[in-house]
């Protein structure tokens, strides 16, 4: 079973200390076996996932890691280097897919699923979805061990009205004001450096498969 090595935590500890140029090119073979300590982390991952979601299988570990480095083209932060691995298994920005997303970073790492930062037109299909569909939607979010591992939805970036488009009074309201709608679950470091963190990393996503069902409904 693959797991997560803790030189690897140490290599991204180091990495937050030192986020430049010169120390990175000579410590390039830490990143390389970090690097490839993921892939192989996440090859697993994925094959473990896809016994609940097969559209998984047709991923691999290095496809899905996103790049360490950062584009500050437009970023007023000029620092070079994420201090994270992050890993799209079927979710990215724009997305028009609920997916699931792993981020792995000391002191910060989470489990993520659903869709993330959609455009116009998958939103406003998404809401139309949780508007008609209301009951469905809130059935999956409270189901137990869904709460239990996901309270509430992410919250940020959303609207202060209803959007146009809906009644005002729509009873599923609060969540048509979302701009978002992902689920996260914060991870603690030993979690992930656990021998058994493929396994109960794969419970935690399997347990976000209906809420990602619902939301690719419209566009089956």
């Amino acid at each position: 079973m693959s797991t997560i090595k803790p030189e690897t935590f140490t290599f991204l500890k180091e990495l937050t200390n030192n986020n430049n140029r010169e120390w990175f090119t000579e410590n390039k073979n830490l990143y390389t076996e970090s690097q490839g300590n993921v892939i192989a982390f996440l090859d697993e991952l994925i094959k473990e996932m896809a016994g609940f979601d097969e559209e998984l299988g047709k991923l691999d570990g290095k496809k899905a890691l996103f790049r360490i480095y950062r584009d500050t083209r437009f970023s007023k932060d000029k620092i070079p280097y994420k201090t994270n691995f992050g890993a799209s298994l079927g979710m990215g920005k724009g997305s028009q897919k609920g997916g699931y997303y792993l981020h792995m970073e000391p002191g910060k790492s989470f489990l993520a699923g659903g869709i993330y930062m959609p455009e116009s037109s998958v939103l406003k299909e998404v809401r139309k979805e949780i508007s008609l569909y209301g009951e469905d939607f809130l059935k999956i979010l409270n189901q137990k061990d869904f709460k239990k591992h996901f309270p509430q939805l992410d919250q940020d970036d959303q609207l202060k009205k209803i959007p146009q488009g809906f009644e005002k009074e729509d009873p599923m309201g609060d969540y048509l004001k979302l701009k978002n709608f992902i689920v996260v679950y914060n991870l603690k470091d030993e979690e992930v450096l656990d021998k058994n963190a493929v396994k109960n990393m794969t419970k935690i996503f399997k347990l976000m498969k209906p809420f990602n069902d619902f939301l690719n409904t419209p566009f089956l």
